[in-house]
């Protein structure tokens, strides 16, 4: 299955998620902001997907998605915003820098993993 860093500031949300992912057979990386997240993908080359919140410390998701998007190295990765943030503004920046889809909080489990196998046989 895909490996898929999971970025979100709230620790339980990140735990809820990585264990939906990890029933679902993927692997999880985490970070609890965008600052991390761009250091874990950095160090993790081989992340298939993004999962991220929009409001965090440090740096936010948007501005994460950002970075990610002006990286060679990045850029091909898929990113999925999981948020209670659904602003028609934000998920405009949100598209022109990778977002490929937009859940809100709270999720459910199955909506989740059947995004994630959608995106990833994309692929």
């Amino acid at each position: 299955m895909a490996k898929v860093l999971v970025v979100d500031d709230s620790e339980t949300a990140r735990v809820q998620v990585k264990m939906d992912l990890l029933d679902a057979g993927h692997q999880v990386l985490e970070a609890e902001n965008g600052v991390k997240g761009l250091e874990v993908l950095n160090a993790n080359k081989d992340v298939q997907l993004v999962i991220s919140d929009v409001n965090m410390p440090e740096m936010d998701g948007l501005s994460m998605c950002e970075e990610i998007a002006g990286n060679s190295d990045l850029n091909k990765i898929p990113i999925i915003m999981l948020t209670t943030q659904c602003g028609d503004d934000m998920k405009a920046r949100g598209k022109k820098s990778g977002v490929v889809a937009w859940i809100n909080k709270p999720h459910k489990a199955s909506t989740l993993v059947s995004g994630i196998e959608k995106i990833l046989s994309r692929k």
